[in-house]
């Protein structure tokens, strides 16, 4: 079995019983080979549809134990490489239209669904290794609208308790993977003292990159404010010199609602960004509410902020903390570039979403569905993995990702000559494979996409079975 397959993900799995290992990994086939479909229109047959929901009903499958078996073959992936971010993010679900037994609410009363909040393995060159953690949750009715009410109160009975969780699972790969260096990324949710205070004091401590978001202090008192004042981290960051400058393309992007408290975001115009670069490493102190048990903690505070914006609200402003250090120029655009590999995860909900379709899903129970959710948690990094692939080792032989019947089918059906002898390079198959799903393949083109590449792998797996049943090996 290739080890770029999605049978291969499966191959170890352990459902407690051998006919739920064969059936589940079966069914991962399936899905995949059609990943926007129904599961009654992906699945051959109603005895093999009749087969998948007896599975998605059995309470005696984990769905820990579904989603298990591709992180153990990730954390294979994962000590290969010198560097791995972990990047942890939350999106949400919306089930509002058919709504399963037992899901709650999502930000408002009426709104069902759930949250979902991934941890996902990336190289710094944003090739996605795989899906290493996944935590669904929604909200009691009596919940809604009480998140002020609940700043202040213990991390642990709150759902920011799900960040510190996140940070503690990347210090756990750590732990397992000795020889590779552990990132652990987040976003402005991700900003809580009490991680920092973990790096320091965890046995094997991932490194994290993290943006921040609130007002953070220093333990140096300020002669210009009040009797009870300190130093602000903010302040002491724009007051240091830049250390770099760069200029950077950024992409457009439409308006959107993002993370669980469905903060809304403008959309942005393409443009090139000047940014200028400052860092300093500080001593924070512990916020107010948690000074009587957190010691202060040492961090590495980087600002990357865009000269002359068009001051639309769209302007680049990242203020970082991580636990790298910021002693040369190159050790802190290191921070930088890490903070970008984040970004690959905001595309892997995408890929989840759109291209898989989870929303339409029609389950009617909460635990019938998040077993299915495991299987297209699989489907969307394997999406991912053959988009990013193909930049990632362009000079890959193709035939390590995709049988001979998928390589050679598409390139028939695409090129319309005969299969050359030996498999093409990634780099030459992937855009013909994308030419299926729409891709235009036109000089001046940007590579493929995870859109065209879904769109292209459905139709390259119908070829295949084509290929083996009636091709010129048979």
């Amino acid at each position: 079995m290739q080890p770029t397959s999605i049978a291969y993900e499966f191959q170890d799995i352990q459902l407690g019983d051998k006919r739920l290992n064969d059936r589940a990994e079966a069914l991962l086939a399936s899905l995949a080979a059609n990943p926007s479909a129904s599961i009654n229109e992906a699945c051959s047959g109603w005895d093999e549809t009749k087969a998948a929901y007896r599975l998605f009903d059995n309470p005696n499958v984990d769905p820990e134990a579904i989603l298990g078996a591709h992180t153990e073959k990730t954390l294979q992936r994962i000590k290969a490489q010198d560097t791995v971010c972990i990047a942890q993010d939350t999106t949400e679900l919306d089930y509002t239209a058919h709504p399963p037994e037992g899901v709650r609410n999502l930000d408002r009363l009426g709104r069902r669904g759930l949250y979902d909040h991934s941890h996902i393995a990336f190289t710094p060159e944003k090739l996605c290794l795989g899906v290493v953690g996944v935590k669904f949750y929604d909200r009691d009715k009596e919940a809604l609208g009480t998140s002020k009410k609940r700043e202040g109160q213990p991390l642990h009975t709150g759902e920011g308790q799900r960040w510190l969780d996140g940070y503690r699972k990347a210090c756990e790969i750590a732990g397992k993977c000795p020889e590779t260096q552990i990132v652990s990324l987040a976003d402005r949710e991700g900003d809580i003292y009490d991680i920092f205070v973990e790096a320091d004091q965890h046995e094997t401590p991932a490194q994290f990159v993290i943006r921040s978001q609130r007002k953070r202090s220093l333990p140096e008192k300020d002669p210009d404010g009040g009797p009870a004042a300190y130093k602000k981290m903010r302040a002491e960051i724009a007051s240091a010199q830049p250390v770099a400058y760069r200029e950077v393309q950024l992409p457009q992007t439409p308006e959107r609602t993002k993370g669980s408290g469905n903060k809304q975001y403008p959309g942005r115009e393409a443009r090139t960004a000047k940014l200028e670069i400052r860092a300093k490493r500080m001593t924070l102190r512990a916020p107010h509410n948690k000074q009587s048990s957190m010691p202060p903690v040492e961090i590495s505070v980087v600002w990357v902020s865009e000269i002359d914006g068009p001051g639309d609200g769209t302007e680049v402003d990242w203020l970082l903390l991580s636990s790298l250090p910021v002693d040369t120029i190159a050790q802190t655009l290191r921070i930088v570039d890490l903070y970008v590999a984040r970004w690959p995860i905001e595309v892997f909900f995408r890929v989840f979403k759109t291209g898989c379709r989870v929303e339409e899903i029609q389950l009617e129970a909460r635990d019938r569905l998040i077993r299915a959710l495991m299987f297209y948690k699989v489907i969307a990094w394997r999406i991912m993995f053959v988009t990013f692939l193909g930049r990632e080792c362009p000079e890959l032989p193709c035939d390590v990702v995709f049988s001979e019947a998928e390589w050679k089918s598409v390139w028939k059906v695409v090129e319309k000559t005969a299969p050359p002898k030996q498999a093409p390079e990634l780099s030459q198959f992937i855009p013909v494979l994308a030419t299926l799903g729409g891709y235009n393949h036109r000089e001046g083109d940007g590579p493929p996409g995870a859109e065209v590449i879904w769109r292209g792998t459905r139709r390259m797996l119908d070829f295949a079975l084509c290929w083996q049943a009636f091709g010129p090996d048979q």
